[in-house]
């Protein structure tokens, strides 16, 4: 008689690899994301700190993107790439980055401008929730096969600068009541801007992962100068700069995706590759959490 192994027995390499620094980011980026919607979901939209509180609510969201960049970097840079890591960033991702971004949206902009149908409102919300779930979905299956650009590559906008983008375009509605501005179509531009971003996200068209940015490499004395001199106009006066800044950009970094085909390889070299080393493996393992997903 045959005797079969337990099946804990079967497949002792089937262990998970679970890496405490790189998880540890995500779960920041989760929490960010949570806090994120309590945060929308409890402030009174008559009350007199509701600009506050969804400044607090955008903040959180834009330090969830930090995490997201901190942990695949982590990850790459210590060996601690794994499937679980990819799993555990995109579900992370989804609430940090899908909904609460909705949310948001839908709080300060989309229930205003649709006051007298209030399904549009959700409809558009719900439109970007659901494209950013299918580009994650998508992101997953095809980071588990090999990947012949080395994992330079996103396919389709990627969630993180999708959600920085709507937040921060939200951040500048608010800049702009608070200067006292006339209100413009600005606010019922956001809407047709949020369904714009939904399809880039499940598009084709390719946008850089910056994965080959190396903050070790080489840089010249006056690239030196030059961003120590933003680094710290940008600390000094970060409160009027980043409702402006943030959402250049991130419309830059849209907007790039369609630019990039008709660069030369030389420029888009320049850009993209940071290195320092042009004759890096491009082989990387397959890490599955890259930042931007």
């Amino acid at each position: 008689m045959v005797k079969h192994p337990m099946p804990s027995q079967e497949q002792p390499s089937a262990r998970l690899r679970i890496y405490l620094l790189p998880n540890l980011l995500t779960a920041g980026n989760l929490f960010c994301g949570f806090l994120a919607l309590t945060k929308i979901v409890e402030v009174d939209l008559g009350a007199p700190n509701f600009s506050v509180v969804i400044r607090t609510a955008i903040f959180f969201i834009i330090l969830a993107c930090v995490f997201d960049l901190l942990d695949g970097r982590v990850a790459r840079l210590g060996g601690y790439e794994s499937p679980f890591g990819r799993e555990f960033d995109s579900l992370a991702d989804i609430i940090s980055f899908g909904a609460a971004p909705a949310f948001l949206v839908h709080r300060v902009v989309l229930h205003d401008v649709f006051r007298s149908h209030p399904e549009l409102g959700w409809f558009i919300a719900s439109v970007y929730l659901i494209c950013g779930a299918l580009r994650l979905a998508r992101f997953n299956c095809l980071a588990a096969q090999p990947d012949p650009s080395g994992g330079k590559e996103f396919l389709g906008f990627p969630i993180p600068a999708a959600a920085g983008l709507v937040a921060s375009l939200t951040l500048f509605l608010l800049w702009w009541d608070d200067k006292g501005f006339a209100r413009s179509a600005w606010r019922y531009g956001l809407p047709v801007i949020m369904v714009f971003v939904s399809i880039m996200m499940v598009s084709e068209v390719k946008y850089p992962s910056f994965k080959k940015l190396d903050w070790r490499a080489r840089g010249t004395f006056p690239k030196i100068v030059v961003t120590i001199l933003l680094v710290g106009f940008l600390l000094i006066a970060w409160r009027k700069v980043l409702p402006v800044l943030l959402p250049v950009l991130f419309t830059a970094y849209l907007a790039y995706g369609f630019i990039r085909p008709r660069l030369s390889r030389k420029l888009v070299h320049e850009i993209e590759d940071q290195s320092g080393d042009e004759d890096e493996d491009e082989d990387e393992d397959e890490d599955g959490r890259p930042a931007g997903a």
